[in-house]
């Protein structure tokens, strides 16, 4: 494992959910302070950080035609869970742990890796102190950190197993820590601001 892990463990989840065309595209950017933004449509970026975003998510899905014959859409035979939120806040997620109990996660596109404290991890049984040290880099500087391979972690019907998570209480997270990138990026990532869902899929 690198010995140097860049995250966003300061990056501050901030949607906005203003009414939008249908099939907007969400947006990631990140302000001159390091905090990360999600908006739709790409004019909604304030100009000087226009250059800098990143696409993400999907477009809306297009009405079906109603002539048509009814079907299963091919997104909801894919879906694995939906995790809803609350416009403004940051997206909390239910994480399933080795099968057993749940931790509360902050979603964080930004984060390249899943970070769980010491205190949720032994609080599940899991021996906090096992596995070896890392540095960490975020947006006000370095910290150290262990690293510890799980047996399964799990959102939903969304399961990455076994996946080695950070072991970090920077006291900086709403919850447990964070749910990053390397859960995420196994699935299709669905923000949908109308329904208030975030929805995993398989690829």
């Amino acid at each position: 494992m690198p010995h140097l892990l860049a995250i966003g463990l300061l990056a501050t989840l901030i949607l906005a959910l203003d009414a939008a065309p249908a099939g907007a595209q969400l947006y990631r950017w990140v302000n001159e302070r390091g905090e990360v933004h999600m908006t739709e449509g790409l004019e909604t970026v304030p100009a000087p950080f226009r250059r800098g975003a990143v696409p993400i998510g999907r477009p809306d899905l297009p009405r079906p035609d109603p002539r048509a014959v009814p079907a299963t859409p091919a997104r909801e035979i894919s879906e694995l869970a939906r995790i809803p939120f609350v416009p403004g806040t940051p997206i909390i997620v239910m994480v399933r742990i080795n099968g057993g109990r749940n931790v509360r996660l902050m979603l964080d596109t930004g984060a390249s890796h899943t970070v769980i404290s010491p205190q949720a991890l032994v609080a599940l049984g899991i021996d906090a102190s096992a596995g070896g040290h890392v540095s960490i880099q975020g947006v006000t500087g370095s910290a150290e950190a262990r690293y510890t391979l799980l047996d399964s972690v799990e959102v939903g019907a969304a399961r990455v197993a076994p996946m080695e998570v950070l072991v970090h209480d920077a006291n900086l997270f709403q919850g447990e820590g964070l749910l990053g990138r390397d859960f995420l990026d196994r699935f299709s990532v669905t923000i949908d601001t109308r329904a208030r869902e975030v929805i995993l899929a398989r690829r």
